[in-house]
């Protein structure tokens, strides 16, 4: 069934050079506009992002440096992504927490404004959670084909967990059967994080920000000129792996080791 439209709809989609949407920027842009007649225009840019596209994001999405250095970049193309989804309203699979925000920090770098205002916004995703839950109940329901009794006592949802875990591994013959395992294929852990949050993260030898305004500086720099916002870490609501690297940096007591896998090649032994 196609929605009722009395204006065109735009579904897009991006990849980026990382998962910050003020910061990255756009490699591909992919966009389908639905319009009121039925009809449908489909579009794909293909963009050099003007900055280095991290190794572990390439892994991802395929797209390297040197892939993309004879690719566009997005103010080239700029007047032709705004005549795509102009006069349209917008939507895509968590559009509203990445790709709307990103594209229009992109037209911001080139001077524009992309107007968001009058736009309606269909995010798909949250379509998505609203009619499908996923909480425990409905996952007991899903895997076991029972209402959940006693919810929200921690004695049965803990053993509703279980049972729902055991149907699991008997219902995915791919699913790994050791925690090891598992958590390398839902939850794979980033052995530059220090911690499962990514607070901070190891480049090349530093310690660097890996969120927030101040994302890519060292901590060591933070640690001399801006006292302060390690002071905020340390009070904040952050991993305690995070906190214990800013409590140690205020105390004198220097970074913690280097993974022998982040150092760069002429430091390692």
């Amino acid at each position: 069934m196609n929605p009722q439209l009395t204006r065109p709809l735009v579904i897009f989609d991006l990849e980026t050079t990382g998962v910050n949407s003020r910061k990255d920027r756009i490699i591909e842009l992919s966009a389908v506009r639905m319009n009121p007649d039925g009809t449908e225009d489909e579009r794909t840019w293909l963009l050099n992002p003007g900055v280095p596209i991290p190794p572990e994001t390439s892994a991802i999405h395929g797209y390297t440096d040197e892939r993309v250095k004879d690719c566009p970049r997005f103010e080239q193309v700029a007047d032709e992504v705004a005549a795509f989804f102009a006069n349209a309203d917008l939507g895509g699979f968590n559009s509203d927490r990445f790709d709307i925000p990103c594209l229009v920090e992109e037209f911001a770098r080139t001077g524009r404004i992309f107007n968001m205002k009058n736009r309606r916004r269909v995010d798909v995703m949250r379509i998505f959670r609203h009619f499908e839950r996923r909480d425990l109940s409905a996952a007991v329901m899903f895997y076991l084909g029972r209402e959940m009794q006693d919810a929200h006592h921690a004695s049965s949802d803990t053993r509703a967990t279980v049972e729902v875990f055991k149907a699991q591994l008997d219902r995915y013959p791919d699913l790994p059967k050791t925690p090891a395992g598992i958590e390398e294929l839902v939850s794979p852990a980033d052995p530059m994080s220090v911690d499962a949050n990514g607070t901070f993260r190891w480049v090349k030898g530093e310690l660097l920000v890996n969120f927030g305004k101040k994302k890519g500086e060292r901590l060591i720099d933070l640690a001399k000129n801006e006292k302060g916002y390690l002071k905020w870490i340390v009070n904040g609501d952050f991993p305690p792996e995070a906190r214990a690297i800013c409590m140690n940096l205020l105390d004198g007591k220097g970074l913690p080791e280097c993974p022998a896998e982040a150092r760069p090649q002429n430091l390692e032994s």
